[in-house]
């Protein structure tokens, strides 16, 4: 099982180097992906995924970069597009990027959005967003992307419920959030996912708190490789383990 880190949790005191010299640290243990969440107005601020995307290309290479996950209901189809095919244009095929519906109705107040309708407006963004990487145009705009970029970045869905079906027949692969599910929960989910053939599957958000020892947390990951996951992307809170002891942890 691949070993990822979530980033872009910094101090209030951040410096302007800090997120690179965080993705630095984790690629010089031996990570195999760097992940960027999207959330704003939860009471605490995080990097802007694309922006930090950027960032993450300069400051490191030969590792996997994603989104974990970009809420889509939040963008209008070609602004997303054009984020998407800049961040695939500096980022190159370790691009990975994870989409959904969202799941925090602030997120939703904060961009003035209606939390309500967000699935509706998530299958609507996403019919045109899948358009417009593919032929860098539609009926409304026309994006001229580089030929390099021209397809777009391979699209993962971050769902619960019958997304996990979805996520299995449309998507390139899976984003199950550990954060509010018990691993028992998330492990029965593999098993929809993989029966309705699914490919790969990330279990992502494995919260990481000073109270968790490390028999605990290898116990959890091992249980997660055993299940059949092909990623776990963790989350190290402040005062938990490192992330040498982390990497550590899984062979």
């Amino acid at each position: 099982m691949r070993l990822g880190a979530l980033l872009g949790f910094l101090p209030p005191q951040a410096q302007a180097t800090d997120l690179a010299e965080q993705a630095k640290r984790f690629v010089g243990e031996g990570f195999n992906s760097l992940w960027l969440p999207h959330a704003v107005g939860r009471g605490f601020i995080l990097q802007d995924p694309f922006i930090g995307l950027a960032v993450l290309a300069t400051a490191t290479t030969d590792v996997e970069l994603g989104t974990a996950v970009v809420q889509v209901p939040l963008y209008q189809a070609t602004d997303l597009a054009h984020r998407i095919f800049s961040a695939m244009q500096v980022c190159g095929s370790r691009l990975t990027l994870g989409v959904g519906a969202g799941s925090t109705e602030t997120d939703f107040i904060a961009y003035e959005r209606d939390y309500a309708k967000r699935f509706k407006s998530f299958n609507a963004t996403l019919a045109r967003l899948r358009t417009l990487l593919k032929e860098g145009k539609d009926e409304i705009a026309n994006l001229t992307p580089w030929d390099v970029v021209k397809g777009g970045p391979p699209l993962m869905l971050g769902s619960w419920g019958a997304g996990v079906e979805r996520a299995a027949k449309d998507f390139a692969g899976w984003i199950a959030s550990a954060h509010y599910r018990t691993p028992d929960q998330v492990i029965d989910a593999l098993g929809r996912f993989r029966a309705a053939g699914g490919k790969r599957a990330i279990v992502s958000t494995i919260q990481l708190t000073p109270d968790l020892d490390l028999g605990r947390i290898k116990e959890t990951l091992q249980r997660f490789a055993d299940a059949g996951f092909d990623d776990a992307v963790v989350l190290i809170r402040p005062g938990g383990p490192s992330p040498a002891q982390v990497r550590a942890l899984v062979a």
